[in-house]
C-alpha cells in the first residue's frame, strides 16, 4: 500500500513521520522544495510534548510517480482545488482522499476527486510549524492518544477502507469510526470557529483567551451562533472527545458562566496552541477564515440566522490579511466588546 500525505506542515509533519514510522510506505508531498529537502536530508523532527526525529520520505507535486492507494489532505482549505488536481493523475479508480483539513471541505473535495473515493476525518489535537522539516506537537501526548482522529464515510456505513483507514491513523493516535460525519466536522468547527478564530482575530494563544473574561464572553457567542446555525441547517452535532458540544447553546447570556468549566475541561491542554491561521497571518499568508469563521456566517446568512461573533472574527482576521499587521489583543477586544454591548442592548 503506497501512502501519501499531501501538505507537509504543522499536522502533515507530524501525521507523516508517526504512520511512516509505523511501517507504513508514506511520500510527505509538499510545494515548499525547502521543506521537502530539509525532510529527506534530516527527517521530520518533532518537538513540543514529543521530542523525536524519524527518517522520512518527502517529494514535491512535480516529482511524484506512481499510484497511491490512500491519501491523507493536510493542505490549507485555500489550496485545495490546485493540490488536488494536480494529485488525480497519481489516484486509481479505487483509491481513497480522506480529508483532515478543517472546516468542512468534503463537498468541495468530492467535486474534484468524485464522492466515491472521498472520507472524511476530524483532527483532534493541534501542531504548529516551526521551520522546515520541524514541527511542535501543541497538545498534550495522552490528548492525541486518546482523541486523535474522528472519520467517517459520506454515506455513514462502516466499510472495509474506513477500517484500513482507522488502522493506518493509529500509528498517531487512536482513531474513531463515526456514522455521521457531517456532524463531527460541525463539531470541530465549532472548535476551531471559537478558539482558532478568537486566537487568529486577537493574535495570541488559546490560553490567553481561555483566561481572558471578556474574551470568553465573545467566544461563547461564537459557539452559541455555531450550534444554532447547524440546527438551522438540519445538522446535529456528534460528540468530540466524549463531550456533546451542543451542551455549550446559550439560551440567555447568563448562561454562560456555567459553560466555563467546559472550556476548561476540553482546551485547557491546548493552552499552548496557536490558530494555524494566526500563523499564516505572521507569515504573511492567506488564512483559512473563509472556510471557518465565515462558514458559519455563510450558512448562516442562508437560513436568516444573525453571526455578528463570527462575522466580527472575519472582519478583524481579513483585515490583518489586507493591511499585513499583526492583531493587538486590547484593540480587537474593544471591538468585541462594542459587539457585547449592542447584543446585550438587543436582548
Amino acid at each position: 500500500m503506497k501512502i501519501g500525505v499531501l501538505g507537509v506542515g504543522s499536522l502533515g509533519t507530524i501525521i507523516g513521520a508517526l504512520i511512516t514510522k509505523g511501517g507504513y510506505d508514506v511520500d510527505l508531498i509538499d510545494i515548499n522544495q525547502q521543506n521537502v529537502d530539509e525532510l529527506n536530508q534530516n527527517g521530520a523532527k518533532i518537538t513540543g510534548f514529543l521530542e523525536e526525529t524519524i527518517p522520512v520520505k518527502a517529494k514535491h507535486p512535480n516529482d511524484l510517480t506512481g499510484k497511491y492507494d490512500v491519501i491523507f489532505l493536510l493542505t490549507k482549505q485555500v489550496y485545495t482545488k490546485d493540490s488536488l488536481e494536480s494529485i488525480l493523475p497519481f489516484l486509481n479508480d479505487d483509491s481513497v482522499v480522506c480529508t483532515l483539513q478543517n472546516g468542512i471541505p468534503e463537498e468541495n473535495v468530492a467535486a474534484i476527486v468524485g464522492k466515491e473515493r472521498t472520507i472524511g476525518g476530524v483532527v483532534g489535537f493541534g501542531a504548529t510549524w516551526t521551520g522546515p522539516g520541524v514541527s511542535e506537537l501543541t497538545t498534550e501526548l495522552e490528548v492525541v492518544k486518546k482523541y486523535a482522529f474522528d472519520i467517517g464515510e459520506l454515506t455513514g456505513e462502516t466499510t472495509e477502507r474506513l477500517k484500513t483507514i482507522k488502522d493506518i491513523l493509529e500509528t498517531v493516535g487512536y482513531c474513531e469510526m463515526v456514522t455521521n460525519i457531517n456532524g463531527m466536522k460541525w463539531s470541530k468547527l465549532l472548535m476551531n470557529a471559537t478558539f482558532s478564530g478568537m486566537s487568529a482575530a486577537l493574535g495570541c494563544t488559546f490560553g490567553e483567551v481561555l483566561y481572558n473574561q471578556d474574551a470568553m464572553r465573545s467566544l461563547a457567542n461564537i459557539a452559541d451562533e455555531t450550534i444554532k446555525v447547524a440546527r438551522a441547517n438540519n445538522v446535529q452535532l456528534v460528540e468530540m472527545q466524549g463531550k456533546d458540544f451542543e451542551f455549550l447553546e446559550l439560551e440567555k447570556q447568563e448562561d454562560i458562566a456555567e459553560k466555563m468549566a467546559f472550556y476548561e475541561e476540553v482546551w485547557g491542554p491546548h493552552a499552548n496552541l496557536k490558530a494555524s491561521m494566526l500563523q499564516d497571518l505572521e507569515k504573511g499568508r492567506k488564512t483559512e477564515i473563509d472556510f471557518i469563521n465565515g462558514h458559519v456566517s455563510k450558512k448562516g446568512r442562508e437560513k436568516n440566522i444573525p453571526t455578528p461573533y463570527n462575522d466580527l472574527v472575519c472582519t478583524l482576521v481579513k483585515k490583518s490579511e489586507e493591511t499585513k499587521e499583526l492583531p493587538v489583543f486590547a484593540e480587537n477586544m474593544k471591538e468585541f466588546n462594542l459587539v457585547n454591548m449592542e447584543q446585550k442592548a438587543i436582548n
